[in-house]
């Protein structure tokens, strides 16, 4: 247990998610930038300045987040769900429109890891599946990498 003179104390606790916090993800570009997405309960991405312990935005995605993943090129922010749709969103930052949404799975998709370059994510589901999508700009291309692997988007 830490006292109030240790190193190791915590110097911030946000405690505005409704529900469990499924999903953190620091953001590459922005250092004091958090991102946290909550349970079923909760259904928001919220965004937090970890200097100041501010909360700076707060998004209700309709359906659980179960994992976010920084877009290491460009301000974007991805997100995995649960019920009732079981989808990965895309999302532009700092306004989080929504970009994209990307479906395939049939069940909450539970994790995502981002490939060394950046531009390929791969997503693990209660589905028993592993999907790999084309979601990221490169760091020196104009366009969306091709194909897009169920890539529906938003206009």
């Amino acid at each position: 247990m830490a006292s109030s003179n240790s190193p190791t104390r915590w110097l911030h606790k946000f405690e505005e998610h409704g529900a469990a916090v499924k999903a953190l993800a620091w953001c590459p570009y922005q250092a004091n930038l958090l991102a946290s997405g909550g349970g079923d309960g909760d259904q928001c991405i919220k965004m937090w300045n970890t200097q100041t312990g501010a909360r700076l935005k707060s998004i209700d995605t309709g359906s659980q987040v179960c994992s976010l993943l920084w877009n290491k090129n460009e301000r974007e922010l991805l997100s995995s769900h649960g019920f009732p749709r079981n989808q990965l969103i895309l999302w532009k930052y700092p306004s989080m429109e929504k970009m994209a949404e990307l479906n395939g799975h049939t069940s909450r998709v539970l994790y995502m890891t981002q490939s060394p370059d950046g531009c390929t994510v791969a997503s693990a589901a209660a589905d028993e599946t592993l999907r790999f999508w084309s979601v990221f700009k490169g760091p020196a291309t104009d366009k969306y990498n091709e194909p897009f692997a169920n890539f529906n988007l938003i206009r």
